[in-house]
């Protein structure tokens, strides 16, 4: 296939593009709201689906046709239909835009089922897309794709820029503070418990590390507009995304690099080890310090490197997998994090579907080693992840992917909002500490809400 490609002059941002397009629900926003010099450079808005996929109660489902399939593989051989050779600069022009859930692992590996489905929605869920747009933060320029199928490219993309051209930007306010009233499925005293039996599984020898979550719930009269809108004002983020899907919506502000695969180049970006941001200057550099001279942070991180590093051997090629950052600080509104980098180059045989089932889930919110991590989380946590803990982003028709690791993020469905906070679990760990840092993580979300 091939595919058109025209520049827009407009001074409206992606979410301002999105907004104009909103009604239609099947218009996915991945949306790089911060660090435009490097990691959120690009913004991209899918518009006109003409295929969706969905995977859900172990049926793979494409445009309502129900079949029995293996999701990974069934999803690369309708990726393969409508290949394209991208030569331009953009990682991506044209393709596939949405959600693998954490509970998707199941079909990678043999996890028991013992939490409870507390929200159900499906394993796996992408829309395909005749046009998009590509909107170039750091160099403010904006372009339109198409790639004809639903309509000739140059009239598809010529209807894009007249509704673009009539537009106008997005005014935010201050957010009016409501009584919410947030539940969860742990009691403090619970959670302090439940890390406590984390603890014993590490003095046994089954793991290092275990990531443990807890889940919020509130009802709310707000649309997923608005608190994305809000969320985006109060906590920009170089992997949001904002994606309507049937019944729910994803409201995502995540920190977090799952995956990137662009011309065979593969890199993610495990995150491990929080602090939150100080009420003055002083106690924000106290804090930012504590966290790069953390010994127990950094031991985290290097965990998960190990683990990330070997998931990549599988499907890269030898000596090629490098870590080109290891502790490395990162700033965000309300908290500081440590982060890490590792590439490799894919096996001249292998997808990026290969790659992400090889590495799916990311193990820096399962821990090490990864299947007896998910099987303690099984254990442990009293609710199925779902949606949080997995990702969001694109699969191109050029064989490029990006995905984030889906955290500081909200499930939508009805008027109910759920959202997960967690962190990772070692024998060092302090109890306490463990559980404060899953309410700073939580700050924003729940401030929008």
């Amino acid at each position: 296939m091939d595919f058109l490609i025209e520049e827009i002059q407009t001074d409206l941002d992606a979410f301002d593009i999105y907004s104009l397009f909103k009604n239609d629900k099947t218009v996915t926003l991945l949306d790089s709201g911060m660090g435009a010099e490097n990691l959120g450079r690009y913004s991209f808005i899918g518009l006109n689906s003409f295929t969706n996929f969905k995977y859900q109660d172990n049926i793979c489902i494409i445009n309502g046709k129900k079949f029995y399939g293996e999701p990974f593989q069934e999803l690369n051989k309708l990726i393969n239909k409508y290949k394209i050779e991208n030569n331009t600069k953009f990682p991506y022009v044209a393709g596939s835009m949405g959600y693998f859930s954490y509970d998707l692992g199941r079909t990678i590996e043999d996890i028991p089922i013992i939490a409870e489905e507390e929200v159900k929605i499906p394993d796996c869920y992408f829309y395909f897309y005749d046009n998009a747009v590509i909107v170039d933060n750091l160099k403010k320029r904006t372009y339109i794709t198409a790639i004809g199928i639903l309509r000739s490219k140059k009239d598809s993309i010529n209807k894009i820029k007249h509704k673009i051209l009539s537009g106008n930007k997005i005014e935010y306010s201050e957010i009016l503070r409501n009584n919410t009233n947030f539940t969860s499925n742990f009691i403090k005293d619970k959670y302090i418990k439940t890390i406590e039996k984390v603890k014993h599984f590490i003095k046994s020898g089954d793991i290092y590390i275990t990531n443990l979550t807890q889940r919020f719930c509130c009802e709310t009269k707000k649309e997923p507009y608005e608190i994305y809108k809000d969320l985006r004002y109060i906590n920009p983020a170089p992997f949001a995304a904002l994606i309507n899907v049937e019944d729910f919506t994803l409201i995502s502000s995540s920190p977090e690099r799952f995956l990137k695969i662009k011309n065979n180049i593969v890199e993610t970006r495990p995150i491990k080890g929080t602090r939150p941001r100080g009420k003055n200057e002083d106690e924000d550099l106290k804090n930012r310090q504590e966290l790069i001279n953390s010994e127990k942070d950094k031991s985290e991180l290097l965990m998960i490197v190990d683990l990330e590093r070997n998931d990549l051997s599988k499907v890269c090629k030898p000596y090629s997998v490098k870590v080109t950052e290891l502790f490395k600080l990162e700033e965000y509104s309300t908290v500081f994090h440590l982060v890490s980098t590792i590439t490799g180059e894919l096996k001249d045989e292998c997808t990026s579907i290969d790659c992400i089932k090889a590495c799916f889930p990311g193990g820096s919110i399962t821990g090490a080693p990864k299947v007896r991590s998910m099987e303690v989380i099984e254990k442990l946590e009293p609710t199925k992840r779902n949606i949080y803990t997995g990702c969001i982003g694109y699969l191109g028709f050029d064989g490029n992917a990006d995905l984030n690791i889906v955290i500081r993020t909200i499930l939508m469905k009805g008027k109910k909002a759920y959202l997960g906070v967690g962190g990772g679990i070692t024998w060092e760990s302090e109890a306490q500490a463990e559980y404060d840092e899953t309410l700073d993580k939580a700050k924003a979300l729940m401030k929008v809400l």
